[in-house]
């Protein structure tokens, strides 16, 4: 890209500060050509940007905030899907509601800044999906500190919000087996022995969703 060229303007959207804290660091780096103008923890979105990357950290769909009304913000130029989960069914229901690209959290970033650049150019843009994603490691979510991977993240925070196993694996596209692996892991990370003890230690440590604009965001410091 020319270094003459005006950087494009990103909004990020998820409910967990956390998790947009750390991908706006991530773009940070490449602040010459990818500015974060606007991060909102499941607000609209108020300012006209270039293209919006939705987070899709542990958001369930009755919940989370509508992908289709985020397309048709007249503020989102471009909408972008950023998540782990490269499900076909995903995919094809993105597209369907009219997304512009739908990227993967193990992208490196000059990798993820350079898809966002060709979105904004016009084109649709699907990374390759893998067998087994692993998320780029300068990203954070909830119970990092503590051990859990984010896969395990996002399932507890989706037992924090109070979906049952059915219900998570229908949001996550996994078998009932599978979530109750990533369950009995996570319950051993975390020292609960009951799902109440883990909603009350997903309470306390930051699974519980935000509802703000974060503001004071100062790329770089």
């Amino acid at each position: 890209m020319p270094g003459t060229r005006k950087p494009i303007t990103v909004a990020l959207v998820d409910d967990y500060d956390v998790v947009l804290l750390g991908v706006a660091t991530i773009i940070d780096q490449y602040r010459e050509r990818v500015v974060v103008a606007e991060i909102d923890t499941n607000r609209p979105v108020v300012e006209p940007v270039d293209v919006v990357l939705y987070d899709s950290f542990a958001q369930p769909e009755a919940d989370h905030y509508d992908l289709g009304e985020l397309v048709r913000n007249p503020n989102a130029r471009r909408v972008v899907v950023y998540t782990w989960n490269f499900h076909p069914d995903l995919v094809a229901k993105a597209r369907e509601q009219g997304v512009h690209g739908y990227l993967s959290k193990a992208l490196p970033a000059r990798e993820l800044v350079a898809s966002l650049e060709r979105v904004h150019a016009g084109e649709f843009v699907v990374s390759e999906a893998s067998g087994r994603v692993r998320p780029n490691s300068s990203l954070d979510w909830p119970g990092r500190a503590e051990g859990l991977t984010a896969r395990e993240s996002e399932i507890l925070a989706l037992i924090t919000q109070g979906l049952n196993n059915a219900e998570i694996a229908t949001q996550a596209y996994l078998s009932p087996n599978t979530v109750k692996s990533y369950i009995r892991s996570l319950y051993g990370k975390i020292g609960a022995e009951s799902r109440t003890q883990a909603v009350l230690w997903g309470v306390g440590n930051g699974f519980v969703p935000d509802h703000h604009r974060i503001t004071n965001w100062r790329g770089g410091s």
